[in-house]
Formats: structure tokens, C-alpha cells, sequence
């Protein structure tokens, strides 16, 4: 009986709450409702994103198959191209976070928010500039990637702020369904999205296909005097090109970026 007395005071006392304080309180109970929903929704994500790092070793291939030209890498891509003709390749950077499949879409916005099964994902996925071809190919391999706090997807990228990070980190690997290859790192610098009334800006995110020599040149050059630091590497006429970008809060619609050459395989690792 006691209980059932305090239920109606209660009741009894929210109907005396004037109309501006039962507001608040409702408007409260959305936000608690709508952050729950947030949370839950991220940290499933973080979870997916999580299993995609590890995606390679769940898939098996036929040992068999692998041989001097084809990398044990390789057939898993082209594995994985089975459940998504989107996947391009498969990117990592040893001693970091950055270990993911790279999508390539229609348009550069999809996979912001999508993950490689194109399922809706809040944080997406690694993805290739729309503008690449692959039948030339391109001359840059342009990359995006989220900028996120636990350290998920191109986050480890604003670590080469450092020059040190980037002695230990130099080589970036990317692997497609026809080669396994490595990439070292020529430049690394902070940026933004410039406006269109700036001049004499280096807009680094529009350089997919050098027309020509001249325009290549441009491009490797900005990049070596925009990087925060000489690595002592360049790129020539001719090389694959590879530029990974990312958010960064040092300015408003900040980007940090990091660009790199392809390593050919009669060079080896020097």
C-alpha cells in the first residue's frame, strides 16, 4: 500500500510541474534516448571496423596457388572482389592501425559511410578517388580515409607529423589482385580545402592524372616543399604516385596528407 501511495505523489507532483519544466524534461529524456542510440551505434561500429583489420586471416586461399609473381595478398584480394567488385586493393602501413581493404566508388561520398560489404557504417571506409583509372593507370593513387579518435582508419596518418614516426613507418603497402607492392614516403604536410578565389594554393586533392611531365613535376615538387620535413626521397616523371589524406582539426576543414612512390621490385627496398 505505501508503494502505491508514493506512485500517485509522484504522479501527483509531475502534474503540478508547470508547463516549461515538463518540456525540459522531456526534451532531456530525447537526448539521454538519442545518446544512448549514438553510442551504441559507434561502438558497433568501431566493432566492424575492428574485424575488417583482421579480415585477411579469415580468409584462406590454396597454398598451392601462391607462387613468386602471386602473393599469399593477392589471392585474398581477389577473394574478397568475390563479395565486392568495389575492393580496388588492400592497404597497410606495418607497426600501425592502418591495415584495411580500399574501396573505389562512383562518386567519392559513398563510402564516407559505408564499409566494404556496403553496408551504412558511421565511420566507412578507406576509399580510392573516383577519378583513378585503372586502364592507364592514373598517376596518383588518391586516397581518403576518417580521422578517428580510437585510432581506426587514416587516423595514424597525422602521426607522420613527426619525423621520427616516419623513420620508423617509411613504406606503405598496397596490394590489388595483379601486384603485391610497397611504397616509400616522399612527403608529409598540413593542408586544408581551399576556397575557390584562392590563387597559387597547393590544391594536393586534385591531382589524380598528370597531363603531362610538366604537371607531375609541379605536383612532387609542392608536395617536397609543403612537407614538414626532407626525407631525403622524391619521385620522377614515371613513378606511381600514391597520397593518403585525412581530416585534421588544425584549421578549419584541415587536412593532413602523406604522399609516397612506388617502389619497383628490381629496386628492392632502397
Amino acid at each position: 500500500m505505501q508503494k502505491g501511495k508514493h506512485s500517485k505523489k509522484r504522479g501527483k507532483h509531475f502534474k503540478r510541474l508547470k508547463p516549461i519544466h515538463k518540456i525540459i524534461i522531456f526534451f532531456l529524456l530525447i537526448i539521454l534516448i538519442l545518446s544512448i542510440r549514438y553510442i551504441v551505434k559507434h561502438l558497433g561500429a568501431q566493432e566492424e571496423l575492428k574485424e575488417e583489420s583482421d579480415l585477411l586471416n579469415t580468409i584462406d586461399i590454396e597454398k598451392s596457388d601462391v607462387t613468386e609473381e602471386i602473393t599469399e595478398r593477392m589471392l585474398q584480394v581477389k577473394e574478397l572482389q568475390k563479395e565486392n567488385t568495389d575492393i580496388v586493393g588492400w592497404i597497410e602501413v606495418e607497426g600501425t592501425n592502418i591495415n584495411y581493404p580500399v574501396l573505389q566508388g562512383d562518386d567519392n561520398s559513398y563510402y564516407m559511410n559505408h564499409n566494404y560489404k556496403k553496408e551504412e557504417n558511421t565511420y566507412g571506409s578507406i576509399f580510392l578517388d573516383k577519378d583513378y583509372d585503372w586502364s592507364i593507370p592514373s598517376s596518383n593513387l588518391l586516397m581518403y580515409g576518417h580521422n578517428l579518435q580510437d585510432g581506426s582508419l587514416f587516423h595514424d596518418i597525422l602521426n607522420y607529423k613527426d619525423q621520427s614516426y616516419y623513420e620508423e613507418h617509411p613504406i606503405i603497402r598496397f596490394t590489388t589482385d595483379e601486384e603485391d607492392c610497397e611504397y616509400e614516403i616522399i612527403a608529409a604536410f598540413y593542408s586544408r580545402v581551399y576556397y575557390k578565389s584562392e590563387k597559387n594554393v597547393f590544391r594536393y586533392y586534385y591531382f589524380v592524372n598528370a597531363e603531362n611531365e610538366e604537371e607531375y613535376n609541379e605536383f612532387v615538387n609542392d608536395a617536397k616543399e609543403a612537407s614538414i620535413y626532407d626525407t631525403g626521397k622524391t619521385a620522377e616523371y614515371g613513378d606511381q604516385l600514391m597520397t593518403l589524406s585525412t581530416c585534421s582539426y588544425h584549421t578549419e576543414d584541415g587536412r593532413f596528407a602523406v604522399v609516397a612512390r612506388k617502389i619497383e621490385k628490381e629496386q628492392g627496398n632502397n
